[in-house]
């Protein structure tokens, strides 16, 4: 999925931590590795898939930040949504680009041409033939799941398996006596985050697949292509019973109204 010119760490920790001729820079390469394949994922998580000491590893993540190659989510308690978000790490921009994106260029290089050659319309097919597997495997995993809060939370974990380090947050907002309810989708890495810049359809084709995938409409926030820190989708869950009780109420004093003509 990715293009890296790193090589995936070997071996166990006590055999490559301190071993002789491992650098710091090499041991640092490690780590932004790692928070590629794991992110978003805490200093404690890192130091034991590692075998660093939370010093240690503390140590190395803040030379990344201070170099710009990694950046701190917070992130929601995913079960309950309450409590003081965790510190958590992801690759940034220029992280992404340092583990090796040169088939970005190629790829923007051929989309351009093929838009030359055939129009807007050709690329929008292309993109739509990009998601479309994704779209078949995540419809099965999806198969039985009851609730749009649960759907999304499988989504999220399906995204993450797929590199985007999906994750979501609840939110709930008071509107005069209603409670509006929503959930929003987030991811916090895209592996074809420059070609979206380039192509801002594949974020509105990947929007199309999640109201799919749902069976609701959705609304997209933020994109990290777009600029943002993170890929936000919007899902509203639902509203309080009662605007639809007056809703009702509505209908039928209508009703009763028009009845003598």
């Amino acid at each position: 999925m990715y293009s890296s010119n790193l090589d995936s760490p070997s071996g166990s920790p006590a055999d490559t931590v301190g071993a002789v001729g491992d650098t710091e820079e090499r041991t640092r390469d490690r780590v932004l590795y790692a928070v590629l394949e794991d992110g978003p994922v805490s200093a404690a998580e890192l130091g034991n898939k590692l075998g660093f000491t939370p010093a240690a590893v503390r140590r190395h993540l803040d030379a990344l930040s201070k170099s710009g190659l990694v950046e701190v989510k917070l992130v929601a308690n995913q079960k309950s949504g309450a409590g003081r978000p965790s510190r958590r790490y992801v690759l940034s921009h220029r992280g992404q680009t340092k583990l090796g994106n040169d088939y970005l260029e190629i790829a923007t290089d051929a989309l351009k041409m093929l838009g030359d050659a055939a129009g807007d319309d050709a690329i929008r097919k292309f993109a739509r033939n990009r998601f479309a597997e994704m779209e078949t495997r995540y419809a099965k995993a999806l198969a039985g799941v009851e609730g749009l809060e649960a759907r999304a939370e499988v989504l999220s974990n399906l995204l993450s398996s797929d590199g985007f380090v999906g994750y979501t947050r609840k939110v709930d907002t008071k509107v005069a006596t209603a409670l509006m309810h929503s959930v929003q989708l987030c991811q916090g890495h895209c592996p074809i985050q420059d070609l979206a810049r380039e192509f801002p359809v594949f974020c509105d084709t990947e929007t199309e697949m999640f109201a799919r995938l749902l069976g609701v409409d959705v609304r997209r926030l933020s994109t990290l292509a777009g600029g943002g820190h993170v890929c936000t989708t919007h899902i509203p869950v639902g509203r309080g019973k009662a605007p639809m009780r007056a809703e009702k109420r509505t209908r039928i004093q209508f009703t009763k109204q028009e009845r003598p003509r």
